[in-house]
């Protein structure tokens, strides 16, 4: 892989590149465009009412999905700025031919870590659980008998990941516009893909490494992204083979990553300390411990309570871990462009194991506690029962009155209308997942409750 193709300005789908590389960067170029484009969607707009982990939190201090995409673009930013201007500095003759390097990273990692999570459905992670647990239960299996193996695996193993490409590349049938999702350009597409390969592939092909352990796009999906891998020179797993769709990571997925992990693992520690449900001192102790500093460090202000505090070492300890990564990245970047590392950046800081102390503290106390556990079991209930009432009225034979009631409700563009009209059993169930993934925790409870009788809209 080399950066010049990595970097591609090309839109998706095919358009003309719209930069040509100068000796001033541009005041607003693709890659800002690209971040724009996300933070004006609709999709991303929902991530403001979508858990992170506190389901629907009263308090203004936790995390939302929304607030945790558009930290995790901050830490992308210097991830990707740090990282490009190491290699600028260490790489012979590349700042001639890519004399942007470092700002073009940093935007393009920041627009793929701000879509990072634009699809993941209701009721945080558990919410693609609830999904793959339907699509494997005796109630889904009339409708995905007829499917074949991967289509069956695309649904029983639902995946975010692969919603999001589906959501950034996917125009449905209400829309008039000539371009596909956002017009995103293949570089940002590129490093917002993680797992670049379908939800089956060879074993023979595996490698164990952190870019397989989930898989990247649906089979609705599978042509669009192989264009985009051609287009950016992903290689093939195994090399030199017909891959199926089957690719190393575009460089760049390995700084989102690390964004993402970097801030799920300190912030989430932070939400659990100021919500009283992790010991304070003991996780106060932690990250002094991780930030090393000398004992009896003395610094120049002076904290009113614990949680002054917290916020400051939260602060340091990010910008140190950022510092690492880019440098891990940097050191790593040849092996990265080769496909011969496939392994988290975060993985390999000297801080690891208190990371994994940090994340365990985070999951026994937070992730376990019984709001968290409550909202993730009441999200089984809410998405099967979405599912299961909409999958009957799409296929009803007969077409009868409640199943008629029930696709007045669905939207235009997740039924087979206008130009999804002749498309397959598969796609139509995958329509009916981009509607109820793309729900908030609160829509999704309120039309649960509605289409049930439990409760009738406001106003009754």
């Amino acid at each position: 892989m080399t950066w010049e193709r990595l970097l591609s300005r090309r839109r998706y789908p095919d358009q003309p590149q719209l930069h040509v590389v100068t000796d001033a960067p541009p005041v607003r170029g693709a890659f800002v465009a690209d971040y724009d484009r996300v933070v004006f969607s609709s999709a991303f707009r929902r991530l403001q009412r979508k858990t992170q982990v506190m389901p629907l939190p009263e308090t203004d201090f936790v995390h939302t999905r929304l607030t945790h995409s558009l930290e995790t673009a901050c830490v992308g930013r210097s991830l990707g700025r740090l990282g490009g201007r190491l290699l600028l500095e260490e790489t012979e003759g590349l700042a001639k031919s890519l004399p942007h390097l470092d700002s073009d990273f940093g935007d393009i990692v920041a627009a793929a870590c701000l879509a990072h999570d634009i699809g993941n459905p209701p009721f945080g992670h558990s919410g693609e659980d609830a999904i793959s647990a339907y699509f494997r239960s005796a109630a889904a299996e009339p409708f995905v008998r007829v499917l074949n193996a991967a289509q069956r695996a695309d649904l029983q193993q639902f995946e975010g990941n692969a919603a999001g490409f589906r959501i950034l590349t996917h125009t449905y049938a209400a829309h008039s516009s000539g371009s596909a999702g956002l017009g995103l350009t293949y570089a940002t597409l590129g490093a917002f893909t993680k797992y670049p390969r379908p939800s089956i592939v060879e074993e023979a092909g595996l490698t164990r490494g952190t870019s397989e352990k989930k898989y990247g796009y649906f089979q609705t999906e599978a042509v669009r992204f192989q264009e985009v891998a051609r287009e950016l020179g992903l290689l093939p797993k195994p090399p030199g083979t017909d891959t199926g769709g089957f690719f190393h990571r575009h460089p760049l997925a390995f700084l989102v990553e690390a964004a993402d992990d970097i801030c799920f693992r300190i912030i989430d520690f932070e939400d659990g300390l100021k919500l009283g449900l992790i010991p304070c001192q003991e996780g106060l102790q932690l990250l002094r411990d991780m930030l090393g500093d000398a004992p009896g460090r003395r610094g120049s202000v002076e904290w009113r309570d614990w949680r002054e505090e917290l916020g400051y070492l939260r602060a340091r300890l990010i910008n140190r871990l950022v510092q690492q990564t880019a440098r891990l990245f940097a050191d790593r970047s040849d092996d990265l462009l080769r496909g011969r590392s496939d392994e988290p950046l975060v993985r390999q800081l000297d801080c690891w194991e208190q990371l994994q102390r940090v994340h365990q503290l985070t999951l026994d106390h937070l992730y376990r506690s019984r709001p968290v556990l409550e909202t993730e079991a009441a999200g089984f209930e809410v998405l099967a029962g979405l599912l299961d009432a909409l999958l009957h009225a799409t296929f009803d034979p007969y077409g009868g009155p409640r199943s008629r009631k029930l696709l007045q409700l669905l939207p235009e563009q997740f039924r087979a209308l206008g130009h999804q009209e002749e498309v397959s059993a598969y796609e139509q169930i995958i329509l009916l997942t981009d509607y109820i993934g793309g729900l908030t925790d609160q829509n999704a409870l309120s039309l649960f409750r509605n289409i049930r009788g439990i409760e009738l809209p406001n106003g009754y």
